[in-house]
């Protein structure tokens, strides 16, 4: 594989698993140096050694992003580490699922906290750091931002957001030379999604594999994703390749986003 992010620094929050994990791995199989970030010590002390394992460079800062001053600690983390900044992937958030009665303000207050909130900070604590090497931004919303449903209330208004908080920081971007981006994941196979299945497959009296595939009837959609698709990616639109993108909301989705 051409190393085409060779002597560039990323950080990936939410790299512990799934989708971020995914990304780390692409990004530092792709020759960067990759900062994971995440709550769970342990399991980014796993995905460092198993990207060492495999001759690439990374190493993890457990942080919560919902904290006020996570975004600078882990901005100084990768430059105490590397030196530099280059690419963020703000991937870390997930939010509650529910009826929208049932949902609390902590509920909301907390949806926002981490996946708007962290991402918004940890952006505005690395740009200096961007715009000294033309870096990128890329922020990992989903399908929710433009296709909200009933049960889906608070992901979809922090996905909304996210996407339009990635518009406002392109056109900043064209003045400071940092690219920014986001893309919208569909159903992709990580652990939530698989929980959401068996959950599925249990109310409706069927096994998994058929609830997976009535998901994916009723969506009309090519198939689940995998997180290495949405890897893929990211590592093209974050290398010199994918340079041209700037401000583009790519939905990454098998046809699930219906709406122009």
């Amino acid at each position: 594989m051409e190393k085409r992010l060779k002597h560039k620094t990323a950080i990936v929050t939410g790299a512990s698993r799934g989708i971020g994990r995914a990304i780390a791995f692409r990004l530092a199989a792709e020759g960067a140096q990759v900062v994971l970030c995440a709550r769970d010590a342990n399991l980014l002390e796993q995905a460092v050694k198993a990207i060492e394992r495999d001759g690439a460079s990374a190493s993890s800062l457990a942080v919560d992003l919902r904290e006020m001053d996570a975004a600078k600690r882990v901005v100084d983390f990768a430059i105490s580490t590397y030196g530099r900044i280059d690419i963020i992937v703000n991937n870390a958030g997930a939010t509650k699922r529910g009826e929208f009665l049932q949902l609390s303000d902590e509920d909301w207050a907390d949806g926002f906290a981490l996946k708007f909130f962290g991402a918004m900070r940890l952006t505005r604590e690395a740009w200096p750091h961007l715009q000294k090497h033309a870096g990128s931004v890329l922020n990992i919303s989903g399908v929710g931002g433009r296709m909200p449903g009933p049960q889906f209330a608070i992901g979809g208004s922090v996905n909304a957001a996210l996407l339009s908080f990635t518009k406002a920081m392109a056109d900043i971007g064209i003045r400071d030379g940092v690219q920014v981006n986001a893309i919208n994941p569909g159903s992709i196979r990580t652990d939530r999604f698989r929980h959401m299945m068996e959950t599925a497959a249990a109310q409706q009296g069927i096994d998994v594999e058929t609830a997976e595939r009535k998901l994916i009837e009723s969506a009309r959609t090519t198939r689940i994703g995998e997180p290495e698709d949405i890897a893929a990616l990211v590592a093209f639109v974050v290398s010199h390749e994918g340079r041209f993108l700037q401000g583009a909301l790519i939905d990454m989705d098998g046809g699930a986003t219906k709406v122009i």
